[in-house]
């Protein structure tokens, strides 16, 4: 084989090997004619015009995180905190992101730390250090509709840390601390207010429940006494129908029964310690005896007869 057709085989893999492009998976690349983009090459073996055409950017299409460093921000009412975070992001078009923006990771970067300061010194501090999922998804709208033509997508955007000053810090836990002691002395002011409630419901049931029992006992006594009246009544009318009849026994009944009431009466006495009566037992027997011929007599009167 002479050498003209070695150099012209030689050419030919070079030729070959110069419009052969292999991408890998997870990025794409743009192909320029003459300096100006013609088209994305993506994951996979491609072919290009050889030195007609070459390789632009190499652009990475996976999801990639950016650590957004440390800086002051001053909140709405004045007090100075330390922020820090990071961004998650991924290129959706390649040719945007090559040819749309200049440094597509600090722009993205620079962007981010430039709304946190926005929105963050927006609002006050307690606000700030309670509502980070709202700071979050503000942040992501905003810096996402601004990255939207250099082809991009911003997925998250996360707030790592919030410091406020030293003395700042101390003077919320006292504030904190402050608070937590009028809650318990809230709570416990509650707890005797009720206590309170409940005693005095208690007592107000208890008197409740006394005049109710009074009430009845006043009840009771009321009826009892004129059961008595109406039993001492009947006993009156029959000892006098009894007297009209003609009986003696009744008469010593009645006289015998008001004798012993009233020496019952006497000897009860509180103040009376001696009791010196002339008392005639023939007299108290007689009158027994009168009241037990009259209690026969009741008895045979109102026996059938055989």
């Amino acid at each position: 084989m002479s050498s003209f057709a070695l150099m012209l085989l030689a050419l030919a893999i070079v030729f070959i090997l110069a419009g052969v492009k292999t991408v890998p998976q997870g990025r794409e690349y743009t192909v320029e004619r003459f300096g100006r983009y013609m088209r994305t090459l993506e994951p996979g073996l491609n072919l290009i015009v050889p030195f007609v055409d070459r390789i632009g950017r190499k652009m990475n299409m996976m999801e990639q995180v950016l650590d957004v460093p440390s800086q002051e921000v001053i909140t709405q009412d004045n007090a100075m905190v330390q922020v820090d975070g990071v961004v998650f992001f991924q290129v959706l078009d390649a040719a945007k992101a090559a040819y749309e923006v200049h440094n597509l990771e600090y722009a993205i970067l620079n962007l981010t730390m430039t709304n946190i300061r926005t929105v963050m010194g927006s609002m006050a501090l307690d606000e700030l250090l309670s509502k980070r999922d709202e700071i979050n998804a503000r942040l992501l709208t905003v810096v996402d509709e601004a990255t939207s033509p250099w082809g991009t997508k911003i997925t998250r955007i996360e707030i790592k840390d919030i410091t406020p000053p030293k003395d700042l810090v101390d003077s919320m836990a006292r504030q904190m601390k402050a608070e937590r002691d009028k809650r318990a002395a809230i709570l416990e002011a509650e707890g005797l207010r009720q206590a309170a409630i409940l005693k005095a419901d208690g007592e107000k049931q208890a008197q409740i429940l006394k005049a109710e029992g009074e009430k009845e006992a006043a009840f009771r006594e009321a009826e009892a006494r004129e059961r008595l009246a109406q039993a001492e009544a009947v006993a009156t009318r029959t000892v006098s129908e009894a007297i009209a009849g003609g009986s003696v026994q009744a008469i010593n009944y009645f006289v015998a029964s008001k004798y012993i009431e009233a020496f019952q009466s006497v000897a009860t006495a509180p103040n009376q310690k001696v009791i010196m009566l002339p008392i005639e037992a023939s007299g108290i027997l007689g009158s027994l005896e009168g009241i037990g011929e009259l209690a026969k007599e009741a008895f045979l009167k109102d026996k059938p007869h055989a």
